[in-house]
């Protein structure tokens, strides 16, 4: 049997939306790779947010910031970043406007000002949006933010920033039109925060870049996810699979749907495509 690629977002995929990663993935991931086969993590996270409990699981390379970074093995593949003058532009912009915001970088997260007090709401809001039904806090969320660093900065992948309305995102969209802007915690206007990158950065672009860098067939690859900015990746991969835990969008596009994460979901699926 030719080698598979494994593409794994890593939110509402490999771990739940409580950052819980299953027993069972863990091993699965790990008898897919004594197979032969290649996993890699392709999530919105950048370096900073992949912490030890998921990194220790060895995977053979990651894809971070939503396609912005690609690392095999040790060596870097591609990372692209907003300039200084991207960054202080944006910043300035956020901060003007009120909107406490987070930069997201491989060598950390860094808050504005008042995000932990500011955030407090929201990161609970989109906790209870999740069904998770107890008290959670910004540094529980995030516990190696970084707060009071200099937000000015060259290497940063994505910025996040709180929705006061969902007129910020559509004036963000108005003020920033050549750079790739969306949303998160929720749809629509319903959504919590907004997001800010480079355009032409996507999931699947990444996905294509490491597979001819690797030389591996498009048909051998398999992408699993559970929300809207999975879908180009699992549109581009040979076989895509939704999470049960998925929205319906992702499940009504994807090859085949699988359990939820807590219910062993990677698992099942390895399974039943014979890749352990």
């Amino acid at each position: 049997m030719a080698q598979k690629i494994i593409f794994l977002d890593v939110d509402g995929t490999l771990v739940n939306y409580e950052n819980h990663l299953p027993d069972s993935a863990v091993q699965a991931i790990h008898k897919a790779q004594l197979k032969g086969n290649l996993v890699f993590t392709v999530t919105g996270r950048s370096k900073a947010e992949m912490y030890p409990e998921i990194l220790d699981i060895g995977f053979d390379g990651y894809i971070g910031g939503n396609g912005s970074y690609i690392e095999a093995g040790e060596k870097v593949i591609k990372e692209v970043t907003l300039s200084s003058a991207d960054t202080h532009r944006i910043v300035d912009w956020l901060q003007n406007r009120g909107l406490e915001f987070y930069l997201e970088a491989n060598s950390g997260l860094y808050a504005s000002r008042a995000f932990d007090e500011r955030g407090q709401a929201t990161i609970q809001e989109y906790s209870d949006r999740k069904g998770k039904g107890r008290e959670v806090t910004v540094r529980q969320v995030f516990p190696e933010m970084i707060f009071d660093a200099d937000l000015y900065r060259d290497d940063i992948n994505k910025i996040s920033f709180i929705l006061d309305s969902y007129q910020d995102f559509l004036d963000a969209q108005a003020e920033f039109p050549g750079y790739k802007l969306g949303t998160w915690g929720g749809a629509g206007e319903k959504a919590l925060f907004g997001d800010i990158a480079l355009g032409n950065i996507n999931k699947a672009v990444a996905v294509d870049e490491l597979l001819t860098y690797l030389d591996i067939p498009v048909a051998d690859s398999f992408a699993f996810g559970d929300a809207k900015v999975d879908i180009p990746m699992l549109e581009h991969c040979g076989t895509g699979i939704a999470m049960g835990n998925g929205g319906p969008e992702i499940k009504k596009m994807a090859d085949y749907i699988t359990a939820s994460v807590d219910d062993d979901g990677l698992k099942k699926a390895f399974e039943h495509f014979a890749l352990l």
